[in-house]
């Protein structure tokens, strides 16, 4: 299983950016997924979360302005942000849990992908 984060860069404070994170493999189901980042000097937290069925949780820091969604059919997890502030920028990871299916039978396990850089000026 692989997960692959994209939609990183330079965005001003104000403006909006969207995170993709595409999971590929031999992928049964995808249960929980989730947006972690880590700012220089901080822990890793977790931002944002979406249970397969849609249900949502997010940080008090970003409540009303980022939104998680996901695509079952395509795989992919979005996180929208929406008038990020300095204390956003970070390395973006997303994260999920998968079953896969293999010659010993089914398997679920927690993913990780590389992290993505979002850095907001001022």
């Amino acid at each position: 299983v692989q997960l692959q984060a994209s939609g990183g860069g330079l965005v001003p404070a104000g403006g909006s950016l969207r995170l993709s994170c595409a999971a590929s493999g031999s992928i049964v189901s995808i249960n929980d997924m989730g947006w972690y980042r880590r700012a220089p000097g901080k822990q890793r937290e977790v931002v944002a979360s979406v249970s397969r069925v849609g249900d949502t949780t997010y940080i008090d820091s970003v409540k009303g302005r980022f939104t998680i969604s996901r695509d079952n059919a395509k795989k992919t997890m979005y996180l929208q942000m929406n008038s990020p502030e300095p204390e956003d920028a970070a390395v973006y990871y997303c994260n999920a849990e998968v079953m896969t299916v293999g010659p010993f039978g089914s398997h679920t396990g927690r993913y990780w992908g590389p992290g993505t850089q979002v850095t907001v000026s001022s």
